[in-house]
């Protein structure tokens, strides 16, 4: 029985037992230690924690500093930088081993600044805004160095297990809605009971789990390694990425990528304030406000629900084309909230807003499923770890352009803590916006998610003197035979 045929038994059985089921086979075949790791950071330290971080910061931005809207927008595409430079630490992973090793150590690293960085937004007392961010962005490289890292992990088992490509990221995806789902559902009442400031206290200890995952996860020694080589290796590196860029296989599909995300304009802190105001909005309270994003965290796990179960095998463009369609058209159930439509035809102010994210989370994750596998299959072997860092990178600063697009939008407009006349109008032009991307899906390739889309030169992985023979050997055999 060949491996495609056992890992389709394993999947098989009644509805309780698929999942069961699929857990064991991933298990067997990527080993329980990685699948523990991709829990621990996708779903606590990613997915838990931006459902507490989201609420907490907003709210401290909002009632601490004292922000406006379009302020709050622009720094929260601030915090993100250390996401987008994530091929330095991509590079660092997959360059610069760490007492002979490439991974672990960079773990121990990430959870360590994570949690030291929550404690001082949490015991400082008259933070100034600019210590504040200091604080957030060094969280955040905490949050994005353990990304990349476990994405080089799952890249790498993306090359030698290509059937479990798919599956690996709705491992991820599942996980970070679950830790979402928990993490929004918290977040409300945590911030009602201590505030944003003991949150952030809170957050200190998904970050420090990531510190165990460096402890657990095994992995091969490198050998003769030599600190003099660095500078030789980040130029072969940085070549094998230009190399890389330069086929139209990449770059036509990383383009897409960008301004998908770009043109989505962003205007969540603009929608947030509106959420609290008591005069021209519905006046949710913190509890209220968590129970809305975990009702989106349940919409986020469907998608990927959907994706792994209906989409997995569709092609890359045309599931885009409708999740795109989609994304634009529920964007609009905004616009009839924020025109208090839902009020005229009797629908409260909280089921609609819960219907409404539910909606449109779903939407898009089932629009960053595809994405993401896309991503994993542009890697070239040997720097796996720091493409995806790199294509991970443009994503983000699609996401930041989004970020600073919608701060500028809701200057503009003159949205601000108190003032929401203009609100509808920034929804309109975002809603209109994000169906430009449709226009532009000739960049994806047509290939299904189960085939190769990289030229067969830039899958071919040198044997290196810093490498154990075994691993070199068992990445050579994987290339041989056509993986």
């Amino acid at each position: 029985m060949d491996e495609a045929d056992n890992i389709k038994r394993r999947k098989d059985g009644n509805l309780i037992w698929i999942p069961v089921n699929w857990i064991r086979m991933l298990s067997d075949e990527l080993s329980w230690r990685f699948v523990l790791a991709v829990v621990i950071v996708y779903g606590i330290n990613q997915g838990t924690s931006i459902g507490l971080y989201r609420v907490s910061v907003q709210y401290y931005m909002k009632d601490v500093q004292k922000l406006q809207p379009s302020e709050a927008q622009f720094y929260s595409g601030i915090i993100q930088i250390p996401w987008v430079i994530k091929p330095l630490w991509g590079l660092m992973t997959d360059i610069v081993p760490i007492f002979r090793l490439r991974r672990r150590p960079y773990f121990i690293f990430a959870g360590l600044i994570g949690s030291m960085a929550m404690l001082v937004p949490a015991f400082s007392t008259n933070l100034s805004l600019v210590w504040a961010i200091l604080s957030f962005m060094t969280a955040s490289a905490g949050v994005a160095i353990a990304d990349v890292t476990i994405d080089a992990c799952v890249t790498e088992n993306s090359i030698s297990h290509p059937s479990l490509a798919g599956d690996m990221q709705s491992l991820c995806g599942i996980s970070s809605s679950i830790g979402q789902l928990v993490g929004f559902a918290l977040s409300g009442v945590l911030v009602h009971m201590i505030g944003p400031k003991g949150v952030f206290g809170v957050l200190s200890i998904p970050a420090g789990l990531v510190m165990l995952v460096g402890f657990m996860l095994k992995e091969p020694l490198v050998n003769s390694y030599s600190h003099k080589r660095v500078s030789q290796k980040f130029f072969d590196a940085i070549k094998t990425m230009v190399t890389a860029l330069k086929s139209p296989d990449v770059w036509r599909p990383s383009l897409y990528m960008y301004l998908s995300l770009a043109l989505g304009v962003s205007i969540h802190e603009g929608m947030f304030y509106w959420y609290t105001d008591a005069k021209a909005g519905p006046s949710f309270s913190q509890e209220v406000i968590g129970s809305i994003f975990s009702v989106g965290a349940i919409g986020s796990l469907l998608g990927v629900l959907l994706y792994q179960n209906v989409f997995r095998n569709y092609p890359f463009r045309s599931v885009l084309f409708w999740t795109q369609l989609l994304f634009g058209a529920s964007s609009l159930l905004d616009l009839a909230l924020v025109l208090r439509l839902n009020l005229k035809f009797g629908v409260p102010d909280y089921i609609f807003v819960v219907v409404d994210e539910a909606v449109s989370k779903m939407i898009a994750r089932l629009k960053w499923m595809p994405l993401l596998v896309l991503s994993s299959k542009l890697c070239p072997s040997g720097i796996e770890g720091t493409f995806f860092a790199l294509l991970m990178s443009i994503d983000h600063v699609g996401m930041m352009s989004s970020s600073w697009a919608g701060s500028i939008l809701l200057h503009a407009l003159n949205v601000t803590r108190i003032e929401f006349d203009n609100l509808w109008v920034a929804i309109l032009i975002r809603s209109f916006a994000r169906l430009f991307p449709i226009a532009l899906l000739f960049l994806i390739p047509r290939n299904d998610p189960n085939s190769s889309i990289l030229p067969s030169e830039l899958l071919r992985t040198k044997k290196g003197d810093d490498v154990l023979e075994s691993e070199s050997e068992e990445m050579m055999s994987l290339v041989n035979n056509g993986v």
